[in-house]
């Protein structure tokens, strides 16, 4: 492979000494104060732009913490993408990768980031316009999510973590979380249940556009459920308690 050229390598020595000063030396012939500038403009506007994104986290780690998991962060991950909104979800990969992490961080970190990131990927999700009826029946219809629906499913209650409470232990089920974004476009979280997580995942992943009973009926075949009438007599009330909260928009 050919050798950089002498600017690109220049370049490459430039962006390393940003991202690992303390590891990598700065290129040659530039007056350290200089450097100074990029390295504290570079490190402060990334800690000030993923701090936005996850303010529960930073106050569990404090300053001294969070400047570590930045400076891990830069110094370890290859981001693929220079977009701005973009960068708080590769600050969850990174977490998630566990790469920079020490055995004594909170073991919750990668999940509670990852938790406050759905927020702000869910207010900005592009969606095309539901084709729902408010009115709709649910259960015969195709029932429409709600805008930018997810559910997550977390080992550790995230919803949940604070400064005031913060778990040494999971709990022994995972926590389900639902997502969306109400009419208003203000973004909801509703902690459900594991057969409630289930059905909602088969909501969102409908291109056959089966009705709610066609989704309830299928639901009970694959996990064993033995009266599957009761089973759609239940999941019919739960639709109706889906589309009143919100989580489903109506149905088409």
């Amino acid at each position: 492979m050919a050798e950089r050229p002498s600017f690109q390598q220049r370049q490459y020595a430039f962006a390393a000494h940003i991202r690992d000063p303390a590891n990598a030396e700065a290129p040659s012939g530039i007056e350290d104060r200089r450097m100074a500038v990029y390295r504290e403009l570079f490190f402060n506007n990334l800690r000030s732009l993923l701090a936005r994104s996850f303010p529960v986290l930073v106050r569990l780690v404090g300053d001294d913490g969070w400047r570590r998991l930045i400076r891990e962060f830069m110094r370890h991950h290859r981001a693929r993408t220079p977009y701005f909104l973009e960068l708080p979800r590769e600050f969850v990969t990174f977490l998630a990768d566990g790469t920079g992490l020490r055995p004594d961080d909170l073991p919750f970190l990668a999940e509670l980031a990852h938790y406050e990131y759905a927020e702000l990927e869910v207010s900005i999700a592009e969606v095309r316009g539901n084709a729902g009826s408010v009115d709709g029946d649910p259960l015969a219809g195709v029932p429409v999510p709600a805008a930018a629906c997810r559910v997550h499913a977390y080992r550790w209650p995230v919803h949940r973590i604070s400064p005031d409470f913060v778990p040494d232990t999971p709990p022994e089920e995972p926590v389900f979380i639902a997502i969306y974004r109400d009419p208003d476009d203000k973004v909801r979280f509703v902690e459900v249940n594991a057969m409630t997580a289930q059905l909602l995942e088969r909501l969102l992943d409908n291109p056959e556009r089966r009705s709610g009973e066609q989704l309830l009926r299928q639901l009970a075949t694959d996990t064993g459920y033995p009266d599957v009438g009761a089973f759609v007599r239940h999941g019919s009330q739960l639709l109706q308690e889906l589309r009143d909260s919100g989580i489903i928009a109506g149905s088409a």
